[in-house]
This record gives C-alpha cells, structure tokens and sequence, in this order.
C-alpha cells in the first residue's frame, strides 16, 4: 500500500505546502464547476473562474505552458459564458440547451485547427518541445478550446470534447507528476458521460414530440 501512496504522491515532496493547497483547492472547485455544468447551472462559470485563475499560477510556474494557456482562455471564455447564460428577455432565459448548426459546427472545426497552430506557434517561440508529452499537450489544448467554447454557448456536442479530453488527459497529466490533478480528469470523465446524458434529456423536454 505504502508503494503505491508513494508512486502516486511521490513528486508532491520537492512542492511548497502552499502549492499543494493551491491545487487541491483548484481541484475541488473545477469538480464543483463540473458538478453545477452538468446541472446547467450558470455557477458553473464563477467556481470554473476561480479554479482556472489558481491553475494558471501554478502552471506558469511549474512551465507547463500549453495548459497555463487552456486555463487563461477558460477564464476569459468563463466570462463570455456567464454573460451569454445569463441573458434575459422579460425575465426567460434567452440561450437555451441545444444541438449545435451547421455554422456552429464549422466555427467548431475552424477553432480546434486554429488552437493546433497557435499552440503549436507558441511551443515554437518558447522552446518547449522537449517531450512527448508537449505533442499530446497540442492536441488536448485544441480540444478542450473547442469544448470550452461550446460550453459557453450551451451546445450538447461540449460534453463529447470534453469526454475525449478528459480521457487523454489522466494519464498526461500523471506523467506530468500532477497526480491530483490526473484523478480530477478522471473523475471529470465520468461527470462528462453523465453531463452530456443530463443535457440531452433538457433538451428532449424542450422539444415537441414530433422532433425527439
């Protein structure tokens, strides 16, 4: 048992007391932001701000770039999705649950390979392909932009990106030596699979009965 306490948890003795609660603290609230997500909740956005603002100090000074950048744009993009959520036309709620449109779906495809390139610029820029794990970061960092952005926009497809990036990023993250933060993703993929099951019955109920 002490063996795999100390596989696990290992890397977390050369980390300052303060960082370590700094990340169990990001940890419980972007659980907590998951949790209000799957429930459509807009409280989804603030407990997710603050998770994001913790993990983009700890991930500039641990220098993994490429998930400090994720976490900047969900806040920025947390913002833009509490305003869009919040939205009201004599007191109902103007965006609802919904499947995305052809033009949502090309944005969709636009994103994911702009996110590609620009990460992949940044890399460049900074020096930063020195491992694998860099090339797989790339990849996940396009796909949790094009989650994050159907999020905000309250489409049922988000939960699939955030399904797939979730599942690649558990084991990135462990080799990263974040195993808290690889349990979260674990976690966080089984929430998607209920997420994405809890938003289609919304928007099941939404529909008449000749479109389910």
């Amino acid at each position: 048992m002490s063996q795999v306490f100390d596989l696990l948890f290992r890397q977390y003795s050369d980390y300052l007391p303060l960082d370590i609660i700094l990340e169990i603290t990001g940890v419980a609230l972007g659980l907590l932001s998951v949790v209000y997500a799957k429930k459509n909740s807009a409280l989804v956005y603030p407990t997710g701000m603050f998770s994001t603002a913790i993990f983009v100090y700890l991930l500039m000074k641990w220098s993994l770039l490429g998930d400090m950048l994720i976490n900047a744009y969900y806040f920025i993009m947390s913002i833009y999705g509490w305003y869009y959520w919040s939205q009201k036309k004599e007191s109902i709620y103007i965006h609802r649950v919904d499947f995305t449109n052809a033009r949502e779906r090309q944005i969709s495809v636009v994103l994911f390979f702009f996110s590609l390139g620009f990460i992949y610029g940044v890399y460049q820029v900074f020096d930063r392909w020195n491992n694998w794990t860099a090339y797989i970061d790339t990849l996940t960092t396009a796909i949790f932009f094009v989650g994050m952005w159907l999020m905000a926009r309250r489409k049922v497809e988000n939960w699939i990106f955030w399904i797939v990036g979730d599942i690649i990023s558990i084991p990135l993250y462990f080799v990263k030596g974040l195993t808290l933060t690889s349990l979260q993703y674990l976690i966080f993929t089984i929430i998607a699979i209920f997420g994405y099951r809890a938003w289609k019955k919304i928007l099941n109920k939404s529909l008449p009965t000749s479109q389910r």
